[in-house]
């Protein structure tokens, strides 16, 4: 399955990402990837908004932290791999523990590492289109898990 849309600005991307983590389901990553200022954590601080987290506590790169954990309905674990130079640094972070667990992962530069982002997990690659406007392309190999979820999140205006 593969899905095309954009985003007219940052809210717009938060926007989707809020309608995205309302959806979500205990035990799914995202998988986020897409050059510097495109989007991905403005992406996050909408699945964190859609799953219900304290926005008091508000929603920031991990980048030299590696992750943020954020209670809602579900928790969000929020992931950059950015500053991660190998697979045996990564392994000692303990993202399995997250990955596995009860909660929503949200991994930002997971084309890094490709080959520990579990099966069914949903792939959002954002690029900048222009000034204000992303470019989302979402991919996934589990369609029959995602399909029906994403037609409900995706409004025709986003559909490219």
């Amino acid at each position: 399955m593969n899905w095309e849309l954009k985003t007219g600005c940052a809210k717009h991307t938060i926007q989707f990402g809020a309608e995205l983590g309302k959806v979500l389901a205990e035990g799914e990553l995202v998988a986020l990837s897409g050059e510097l200022g495109a989007g991905k954590t403005e992406l996050v601080k909408g699945i964190a908004s859609g799953l219900g987290c304290d926005l008091s506590v508000p929603v920031a790169s991990p980048t030299y932290i590696l992750l943020r954990e954020y209670p809602g309905r579900l928790w969000l674990y929020h992931f950059d791999l950015y500053r991660i130079g190998s697979a045996d640094e990564l392994s000692g972070i303990g993202y399995e523990e997250y990955f596995f667990g009860d909660g929503v992962c949200a991994v930002e530069w997971a084309d890094k590492f490709p080959l520990i982002v579990p099966k069914g997990a949903l792939w959002i690659k954002l690029s900048v289109i222009g000034e204000t406007e992303r470019g989302l392309k979402i991919e996934t190999d589990d369609p029959a898990k995602w399909q029906e979820r994403l037609i409900r999140v995706i409004t025709e205006d986003q559909r490219r």
